[in-house]
This record gives structure tokens, sequence and C-alpha cells, in this order.
């Protein structure tokens, strides 16, 4: 594999470099004095700020984009050997790449590389980590996989030790990594255009944890099911963390635990964290850390509250691994708690769009049954008469081996509206449509329906929605349009 040197600049170019990731590495390499070019299908203000900061952009993917000098190339999950820039690499014998093979070559340059994985919420944790890492003025580099305002973008080049980024087990792609702080959030079945199974799934995540090494720590969830699985033959330190069900003994749950939630008016939580200041003290030094002086004046346990400003229980077992990093990077517990109540989450997480006739409308990017249970979930604390539900299905085989589960999870929305699967990098070979998810849903018993285009969806909804609504427009396509367009925007 190509070995990037970062003190030799070269002319990298990118295949798909418009996509959230591909487009932060592209920023990072700029600002590091590379020459960057790259394509992607069509313009976006990812590629527009980038040919800004002097990268040459080739709308449409072409052979004719490979040009001489090139020195290597990098390229996404979602290019395949049949593209023509690919195959044209191919045929000069370039150096190439993955994405995630040159996110982990950038990593090996940092002290503290910290990789956040799971298979729902790592934009959202990510983002969290970020803004406690600046508010305790860490100067992290951060790569988001969504649009963070406090950083005006998805990147950010900082000149500590400290890089934070996503870590995804698409096509085993956080394999690639070399982080000393891992964080799993979850482990789900997904992916299974790419994975056999669950089982498969959770073996990748084990391989992932072992990734860690002596003087690192891995965060896993401890709500995970045979967790001992992943956790088995690591050379790291491994704390759990979680919410403890009522009259569960919270310290033999987690390591770290949250308990006394409650809930505001508009879904975000207010709970008071726990850890053994015994823990802390045995790892911060691992890495290489000491700890803030409230720290070292705590008793035995260290509590305190916190309020977030993101809505949602699953948002309280994320900030568990966020508040923990933190404290065994030396962060004081009032800096934690201040920046977590000032994150009000990144676009397209239960994003408040704006209202129309007093009707709220909401975005959110879930598109995974268990992602979907948890905004709604945290949507029903939401001040509403009647929560409508958008969804736009993303991928053929996620919809069809997800079937079921799918319908369950928008049924406890009051009334669900269907659009088209969004193929992404699929083609429909598999006999599946959204109206097979309607039938699944009426099945239940769910208010449903199904519009094929957009159009015939924001004309149902000026006539359905009634003053009190909230509507959510959900899904990773391009369903967000929907909202926009009422708004006028």
């Amino acid at each position: 594999m190509y070995q990037v040197d970062f003190q030799k600049p070269v002319w990298i170019h990118f295949i798909g470099i418009g996509g959230i990731s591909m487009s932060g590495l592209a920023e990072v390499l700029l600002k590091r004095g590379f020459k960057v070019s790259g394509s992607d299908a069509a313009k976006s203000a990812l590629t527009e700020k980038l040919e800004q900061e002097g990268a040459r952009i080739y709308y449409g993917q072409k052979a004719s984009n490979i040009e001489e000098g090139i020195d290597a190339v990098v390229y996404t999950a979602a290019i395949h050997p049949d593209n023509p820039e690919f195959a044209r690499c191919t045929e000069l014998g370039l150096s190439m790449m993955t994405r995630a093979e040159l996110l982990g070559q950038l990593m090996k340059n940092y002290q503290m590389p910290i990789a956040v994985s799971g298979t729902h919420g790592k934009t959202t944790t990510t983002s969290m980590l970020s803004e406690v890492l600046l508010a305790m003025d860490a100067d992290p580099t951060l790569s988001v996989g969504g649009m963070l305002k406090s950083i005006g973008g998805n990147i950010r080049i900082g000149s500590s030790e400290v890089f934070v980024a996503e870590a995804c087990e698409y096509t085993n792609s956080f394999l690639s990594l070399f982080p000393r702080i891992g964080i799993i959030l979850n482990v789900d079945a997904d992916h299974l255009d790419f994975f056999k199974n669950l089982e498969e799934i959770r073996e990748s995540f084990h391989r992932f944890a072992k990734l860690l090494p002596e003087k690192g720590l891995l965060l896993l969830q401890a709500d995970i099911e045979n967790k001992e699985e992943l956790t088995k033959d690591l050379a790291c330190r491994v704390l759990t963390f979680g919410i403890p069900e009522e009259g569960t003994d919270p310290k033999s749950y987690a390591d770290v635990y949250a308990t006394d939630l409650t809930f505001d008016e508009k879904g975000r939580a207010s709970f008071v964290f726990h850890m053994q200041k015994e823990t802390l003290k045995e790892i911060s030094p691992i890495l290489d850390y000491e700890l803030s002086g409230a720290l070292s004046a705590a008793e035995d346990t260290v509590t305190f509250p916190v309020s977030l400003g993101v809505v949602g229980k699953h948002n309280v077992s994320n900030a568990l691994s966020v508040i923990a990093s933190a404290l065994l990077m030396g962060a004081e517990p009032e800096t934690i708690a201040t920046a977590l109540s000032n994150f009000h989450g990144t676009d397209r997480r239960f994003e408040y769009k704006g209202s129309i006739g007093d009707v709220t409308i909401i975005d959110d990017y879930a598109h995974h049954p268990t992602e979907i249970e948890a905004t709604l979930r945290a949507a029903a604390k939401y001040p509403h008469k009647t929560l409508r539900v958008v969804f736009q299905p993303h991928t053929y085989s996620r919809t069809k081996s997800l079937l079921h589960p799918f319908a369950q999870a928008l049924s406890l929305a009051d009334e669900v509206i269907l659009a088209d699967i969004y193929a992404a990098r699929e083609t429909d070979t598999l006999g599946i449509s959204s109206r097979t998810l309607l039938a699944e849903l009426e099945k239940l018993g769910a208010p449903c329906a199904y519009f094929p285009t957009f159009d015939e969806i924001e004309s149902y909804l000026l006539k359905k929605c009634e003053p009190g609504d909230v509507l959510i427009t959900m899904g990773a396509g391009d369903v967000y349009k929907i909202g926009e367009h009422l708004l006028g925007k």
C-alpha cells in the first residue's frame, strides 16, 4: 500500500471527493501543502469549498480526469473496479488506497488518536466529543461525519496531538485505523450488502477493538449483547458505560453510568454522571494525562449533574462515553457539563428546520430501525399534536433484510408517509420497494401512505398537517428537500 509522507506534499487525486469524509481528508491535505484534485457526480457546498481552497474538481467521473503527474489516488467504498477513473488508474499502475487507509495513515501522526465506532450515533458522539475538547482548549484535529456549526464544517485542523474521527464498519474500513482510544456505541445488524450476518459484524468490531494498544482504552456500551466476545484477548483497558435499568445495581452494571434521568419539555435529558475515582486514577496515567484539580480532590466516586442540549435517551448513553474520555484526558467536570449543554447537534440529526403554519419541521438522518425507534421515542417527548414522519428507505438490501423491524419502528409515529427507496450505491435487483414496506406497516395497523414523487408527498402534507403538528423528514438520502421546499428554502 502507498505510504503518504505528510512532510513531503505530493499530488493526490480523490475519486468521490464530495463525500463528507473524503472532502475532510482532502481539506487536511490541502492545508498541509498537498496538490489535490478529485471528482464527484455533482457540485455541492463541500466541493465548492474545496475549489475555493485550491483543489481541482471534476464533475462526472471520466478516465480523462486522471491526469499525468498524479502520485496517488484515494477512493471510497462506493467506487468499484468498473468505474472509469478506477479502471484508468489500474491501467496506468497508479498507487491507490481507500479512504480508510488514508485516514489511518493520518492517525499515525498523532499521539492521541480517538476513533468513535458503532452502528448508530457516531456523528453525534464525535461531535459531542469535539465540542468538549474545544471547550477544554485541547486544540484537536477533528474529522466529523456531519456539518458541525462550531467549526463551520466537517473538518478542523488543530496543532495538538489529539485527533478525533469516526470509525465506520462498512467494508471493514475501520480496521485500517490506528486509534489509542476507541469507542463502541452499539453493534447491530446493518450493511448486510457487505456482511453476511450479525455474527460477522460482531467479529469485525472485535477486530477493531484488538487494534487498540496496551497503552490504549476501549469504551464499550454495557448493553451490547455478549460483550465479553468483543473484549476477549484485548491488550488495552476496557471501560463499560450505560444507563442501568431501575432496580439494577449500577456499580455491577457498568464502570461509567447515569442515574436520575429526567427530560424537559423538548425531550432534552438531564442526569447525574458516575465514575469511580480509582478507575480514573488508574487509567489517566496509561493515556499519559493527569487528572484535573477538581477530580484530584473528589471523593471515591466522581459524580456531577449534566444537562444535554440534544434530545433522547440514546444521547445520554452517547454522552457517557464522551464524558469518560474527557475526564481521562484531564478535563474539569464543569467544562464538560457546560460544553454538552451548549451542544445542539449536527446537521440532519433531529435538526429543527423551521415552522410553517405552526407546523414544526424536523429533519433526521435515521435510516436503520434502531435509529428510527430512538428518534421517534425522543420525538414523543417533543410538544406535538400529531407526529408525522416522511421516511425515505435507504438502499434495497437494507430495506429487504430489515423489513419488519423498519415497520415496527416506524409504527411509533402517528402517521408514516413513504417515499421511494433511495438506491445510493445499489440497483434494484432484489424485488423490493416502498410498497412492500407499506404493506408491512398496514399489517401492523399503522396509518400510512406512499407516494412515488416528492411533489405528491408535499401536496399531501399541505392538506393533512394542522397547527401543532410535528413533521419529521427521515432518511439518509435527499428526503430533507421536502421539508426545505415546504419552508421555501
